[in-house]
């Protein structure tokens, strides 16, 4: 079969490769995306089944398009964000190709450019930008054994609490996957144990405006770099039940045992680690300090928005913080499952490039590798804290396109250059 020849390869059919073939398309660049499964599947495979987005619908979308039949201020449901992504690509004539798998792309020697050996066959092209993200396979760490008498599944693969066996249910990690999972469960009428690490705990809404508008207005959404030592504090903030601010001691008022980091197993045994009431007061500092902040903008540019001195006040600590439990017999407890909400690893394998440092994490500028012509997009701070945000990956698609675009007019004045010389012998 004759090779297919491409300037641009986008790797990966979701939010950050619709986003890419958009300023492509803009730039002019001839580029084709291919996604080993639908457009936006992890939206609609990869999540719950009443996940809703984190941002509200007028500002976590594409500059673009709206969303359809969605109330701006809400947060649409996983499927509706999946059916905007399809209808946006639509929108821009994204040249795209589903049930396309990449296994392994590698620079072609002496010639430039790549060589991409795809589940249809082989591809070449100038330029790969590798819009797969960061969220490639899930993570459970090697703390209980896999024989032990309880069923262990990542957030990734959980979807409803009828998918789970009867008993309680233990979920580690208190994120925004965590919290979620956790409440529904407890909701539901199990018995729920949240082990709860390091987070910052933003109000979902502060005087009449929500978190992601105070984020914008007071410039942090575009903070290039994490703070040192911060690189394991997840975010807990959640768009569930039209949006509300997390908080534990009220899911502890409502049934729900809070506990530590969970740290070693043991003849049935689970041991926490005695940071539970620390990990829960760094959370609230972070959320009085967003309220501050908040106050302090008000305070400065005298917009008109109401006091809220009722979002300071806290419930008292439950039983579960003032006496923590050190240590938990899964068995005696009553528990059957233990969903790990802990995140996800990269996954490049089939990149054949020494774009990587010795952990495998991209080597890169803003999206533009040490290694020439390849592209990351999707990346967690990519550029700023919004990188992962759609918003956010369609300013840094916007970047890595215009670099695209800027090595393509060098090349083109080398080629102009050669041709007229030719033309003067």
């Amino acid at each position: 079969m004759p090779i297919e020849k491409v300037d641009t390869l986008v790797v990966g059919g979701g939010q950050a490769g619709i986003a890419m073939s958009e300023h492509l398309s803009k730039a002019g660049i001839p580029h084709l995306v291919l996604e080993k499964n639908r457009i936006a599947e992890q939206w609609r495979t990869g999540r719950w089944d009443n996940l809703v987005a984190n941002g509200p619908a007028w500002h976590d979308r594409f500059p673009g398009m709206e969303f359809k039949d969605v109330d701006p201020d809400g947060f649409p449901a996983k499927e509706t964000v999946a059916d905007y992504l399809v209808d946006y690509a639509k929108m821009i004539k994204a040249p795209t190709r589903a049930g396309v798998e990449v296994t392994k792309a590698e620079r072609i020697d002496g010639a430039g450019g790549f060589r991409v050996e795809t589940s249809e066959g082989v591809i070449e092209a100038e330029n790969i930008v590798c819009a797969t993200g960061a969220f490639q396979k899930p993570v459970i760490p090697p703390v209980i054994p896999e024989d032990a008498d309880v069923v262990q599944m990542h957030s990734y693969d959980y979807r409803n609490p009828d998918q789970l066996a009867k008993g309680a249910v233990m979920v580690v990690g208190a994120g925004s996957s965590g919290g979620q999972i956790a409440r529904e469960l407890m909701e539901a009428g199990r018995k729920v144990y949240l082990s709860v690490g390091p987070h910052d705990r933003p109000p979902r809404s502060y005087r009449g405006r929500d978190f992601c508008w105070w984020l914008g207005v007071l410039g942090l959404w575009d903070v290039s770099a994490m703070t040192p030592g911060t690189e394991h504090v997840t975010i807990s903030v959640s768009g569930a039940k039209g949006g509300e601010t997390v908080d534990f001691r009220k899911l502890a008022a409502g049934g729900m045992t809070l506990v530590g980091r969970t740290e070693s197993f043991a003849d049935g045994v689970i041991k926490f680690a005695p940071d539970l009431v620390e990990n829960i007061g760094n959370g609230d500092v972070n959320y009085l300090g967003m309220l501050d902040a908040a106050d302090a903008y008000v305070e400065r540019t005298g917009i008109d928005l109401p006091p809220e001195p009722e979002a300071r006040a806290f419930l008292d600590d439950p039983d579960c913080m003032t006496n923590p439990l050190a240590e938990l017999d899964l068995a005696a407890a009553g528990i059957t499952t233990v969903i790990w909400a802990t995140g996800f690893a990269r996954d490049y394998s089939w990149l054949k490039v020494d774009a990587f440092d010795e952990q495998g994490a991209p080597k890169h500028q803003r999206g533009v590798s040490v290694e020439p012509n390849v592209f990351f997009l999707g990346l967690p701070w990519q550029s700023r804290r919004g990188s992962s945000f759609i918003w956010g990956v369609w300013h840094d698609a916007k970047h890595l396109a215009d670099h695209i675009h800027t090595q393509r007019k060098y090349l083109d004045y080398h080629q102009a250059t050669l041709e007229k010389q030719s033309q003067s012998t």
